[in-house]
């Protein structure tokens, strides 16, 4: 683990955990997101799924198995959980309802309407190298578990307008890139690149070793948004709407920054206060 780190002005940038919430505004969103089923791609039968599973399995977001299965089906879970996809079992039913006279032979696989990338490859094409990542200054966006695809569809939207690359998202817990966060992203996906990690810590560390400094979006943070200096490589972190950033992902943060709010607001939504440091960042960056 790498020690604490001192800033280009020679300060020790603040890895202490958060005070009180880590929430950063973080709130006022749809919670758990949109309930409709729209809410991914749906692929159906056994020799497509197979397929999908054998060759193409990083967009699949999850397996839905009829209950009661057996024979090939039993198959599926196998390969579904090699690959550490959700497995989850459901009545014939929900299968007809998510695939309407399709004949899904008990089993329907939700896949992502994008491709993931690996992390050190979406890193690799922002920067190659430690000194591609000092003299350009990159913005990446972490998104600590954001449940709203209609959140996230519009902070990657915030994203494009302000020159961020690249957006990593957990592979689990989180809300995927569904048909909603298309929509709300406004057609920008194909500006950023998504990635996906199993572990925001390891990420974090991986960001620091690669020259990126760590701020992550904080209601009870010590730095202002005005007084952040936005002129270096930034990893920025943007908690989940309802718990701000975890614990472990806001004691690694070098800064953990406040947005100024009127006494009597709580929070802000999640996109919302992405947008507020996004911008800064950026306006900071083209007038200097």
């Amino acid at each position: 683990m790498p020690g604490p780190r001192r800033d280009q002005k020679g300060r020790k940038g603040p890895h202490g955990r958060s005070k009180g919430s880590a929430r950063q505004g973080l709130g006022g969103g749809s919670g758990q997101g949109n309930r409709e089923e729209d809410r991914s791609r749906y692929v159906a039968g056994r020799n497509p799924a197979r397929e999908h599973l054998e060759t193409d399995a990083s967009r699949i977001e999850k397996v839905l198995l009829q209950k009661g299965g057996s024979g090939s089906l039993k198959h599926m879970e196998h390969l579904a959980r090699e690959v550490r996809i959700p497995v989850q079992f459901v009545p014939k039913a929900k299968l007809d309802q998510l695939v309407p006279g399709v004949n899904h032979q008990g089993v329907v696989l939700a896949v992502a309407p994008i491709q993931y990338l690996d992390v050190d490859d979406m890193l690799s094409r922002i920067a190659p190298s430690h000194d591609d990542v000092r003299i350009l200054k990159p913005v990446v966006v972490i998104l600590d578990h954001i449940q709203d695809p209609h959140n996230l569809g519009a902070i990657i939207r915030s994203c494009a307008a302000t020159g961020v690359k690249g957006v990593i998202i957990p592979e689990r817990g989180a809300a995927p890139v569904t048909a909603a966060s298309v929509k709300t992203s406004a057609g920008t996906l194909s500006q950023v690149m998504v990635a996906r990690t199993s572990s925001l810590p390891q990420l974090i560390e991986q960001l620091k070793e690669r020259g990126y400094w760590i701020a992550g979006a904080d209601g009870g943070g010590e730095t202002k948004l005005a007084e952040m200096d936005w002129d270096r490589p930034l990893a920025l972190v943007i908690g989940s709407e309802e718990k701000g950033m975890s614990r472990s992902v806001a004691g690694a943060c070098d800064y953990r920054v406040s947005i100024p709010m009127e006494s009597g607001v709580e929070s802000l939504n999640a996109s919302v206060a992405a947008a507020l440091l996004l911008f800064q960042a950026y306006m900071h960056r083209i007038s200097s």
